[in-house]
This record gives structure tokens, C-alpha cells and sequence, in this order.
């Protein structure tokens, strides 16, 4: 019998994630996979756990959380040839949406994921590097790093709202910090930005199309930056990213690279929702990097 590793973060979404693993877990039983779950007391335990299941042999690695479990589920699976499946519960799920997969329905998710396993629908996808972290959506330096530390400190409201007001209460600070930006070894380029963003895939936030040109399987990373603006400019840039309209503004530039080394002072950059560190970094596109069941 086939066995399936559920990789699990109870405390996605706040904690309404705890309730996907068992009704995922029933439609894997009964489509004849054996199941087992694994978790940890923090990231680094869970890691650990994810990866002794992938060296352990097992046939599948499947994250059941958010976008911050699947940067960690990425961790384990790279390089290993072990395909990896997503029940997306939690906040965002941005990755799981650039993939097309189910969101917030675990018996969907795992109906895919059967699916996949018994037809061989395992396709290739790119992430993106910097240092020994990987992520899979989209990496924000600037304002919408500094809003998504205030979403993550909020207590409510739960999902993708939290963080369009975290915006939203941003704007008051609204600062512009001069960056310098290289792409692809070439010259580097010194502005006033209000962000910038190196998008593997098109959004993050829950859907907000930062980068909305950006394919996971292209082996570029799509940047956006948006020049130093008025607090007016930025509100109307905000309502466009939804539908990612706001590429037209002039205040707006976009670039395809390889490799991105961003440099600012002050800017602590975060990707798939979670903190990656401090400025000066350097972002590159690991093209196949990993192995997803995927819809079709």
C-alpha cells in the first residue's frame, strides 16, 4: 500500500486549520493510500519530522496548512524527487492558488492529490532562493513587508482582510527608502522606492497580483517596483493589485531576472508570509526545484 506523509501546522490560519487533516486524511484512506501525519512543536522540529518522512521512503509529502508550511514543506522535498501535494488551510494560500489547486475544502484537496498519485499527474515548478530558504510566491521589501509584519501581529479579522488592513494602516507611516537593485550581475540601480517586490508566482496576501505577469515555471523572477508615491497614489496602486491592473501606473516598474540583489537600509524582507531577514540580499530563480500533484 501506498503511503502519503501529511505534513501538518495546526496553528494555520489562527488555529482553523486544525480541524483539515482527518477529513484529507479519510479521502486518502479511501482512495487505498495508507496514511500517517507528522507535525513539530515549532517550525524547526517540523522540518526535521518532514524531512526523516521523506528519507524514511515515503511516496508522497503533502502540506496541509499555508503559505508558510509550504516554504518548509519545499525545504524537505527539494532535490529528493518526492512529490509534493497541498491542502491549502491557511490565510492565504497564495501558492496553491498560482497552481490551481482546491482552497480551504480538504476532501477537495485530497481528491487531487489521489488523483494525481494514481494517474501520474506530477508536474515540475520553480521556486525561488535566497540563502537556504525557498519560497513560492512572492518576496515584499518595503511597504508590503512592514505590512505584513503588522497583519501578523493582529489578532483579527481571519484571512486574507487581516492583511488589507494592515495595509491600509501602514499608509499613515508611509515612507520611501532609497534602494539599490542589481539584476542579473548587471549595473545596479539606485531609486526611492516604496516596495519592491520578486514575484515566483503572481500574488500573495490572499490573492493580491503584485506580480501579475510572474509563472512558476518559467525559471524568471518577475520584479515589481513601485517608485516613491503619495500616500493617494498608493491607495489607488492597492486597489488595482487585486486584479493586478496597477501595472500601467507610472509609478510602476517591472523587470525579468535570474538573479535579483536588493540592498536597502533598515527593510526586513518577508516571503510566503513569513520573515526572511534583513536587507542586503540576494533572491535566485532554482528553476524545477520541486515536484507538485498537481489538477491536471
Amino acid at each position: 500500500m501506498t503511503e502519503i506523509t501529511l505534513f501538518v501546522n495546526p496553528a494555520a490560519d489562527r488555529g482553523r486549520a486544525a480541524h483539515a487533516p482527518e477529513p484529507a486524511a479519510r479521502v486518502l484512506r479511501a482512495a487505498g493510500f495508507a496514511v500517517r501525519t507528522v507535525a513539530g512543536r515549532d517550525a524547526a522540529e517540523g522540518l526535521d519530522r518532514a524531512r526523516a518522512a521523506v528519507a524514511s521512503g515515503t511516496s508522497a509529502l503533502v502540506g496541509v496548512g499555508g503559505d508558510g508550511l509550504a516554504s518548509l514543506a519545499f525545504r524537505a522535498v527539494a532535490g529528493t524527487g518526492v512529490p509534493l501535494g497541498l491542502v491549502a488551510a491557511g490565510t492565504c494560500n497564495d501558492f496553491a492558488r498560482t497552481l490551481g489547486l482546491p482552497l480551504r475544502d480538504p476532501r477537495a484537496a485530497a481528491r487531487v492529490i489521489a488523483g494525481a498519485l494514481r494517474d501520474g499527474r506530477i508536474r515540475s515548478t520553480d521556486l525561488a532562493r535566497v540563502g537556504e530558504r525557498l519560497y513560492g510566491t512572492v518576496l515584499g521589501a518595503g511597504f508590503d513587508s512592514r505590512a505584513n509584519a503588522r497583519g501578523n501581529r493582529m489578532r483579527g479579522p481571519l484571512g486574507p482582510l487581516r492583511y488589507d488592513l494592515a495595509a491600509l494602516a501602514e499608509l499613515a507611516a508611509l515612507r520611501s527608502v532609497r534602494f539599490r537593485i542589481t539584476l542579473d550581475g548587471g549595473k545596479p540601480r539606485e531609486l526611492d522606492t516604496t516596495l519592491v517586490a520578486v514575484g515566483n508566482g503572481p500574488s500573495y496576501g490572499g490573492g493580491m497580483r503584485i506580480c501579475p505577469g510572474a509563472r512558476p515555471d518559467d525559471g524568471l523572477l518577475d520584479v515589481t517596483v513601485v517608485r516613491a508615491c503619495s500616500r493617494r497614489t498608493l491607495l489607488r496602486l492597492l486597489a488595482g493589485v487585486r486584479r493586478g491592473t496597477h501595472l500601467g501606473n507610472p509609478a510602476v516598474d517591472v523587470h525579468r531576472a535570474h538573479t535579483v540583489a536588493l540592498e536597502a537600509p533598515g527593510v526586513t524582507a518577508y516571503a510566503d508570509g513569513e520573515p526572511v531577514g534583513p536587507l542586503p540580499l540576494t533572491v535566485r530563480s532554482v528553476p524545477g526545484a520541486v515536484r507538485v500533484l498537481a489538477r491536471q
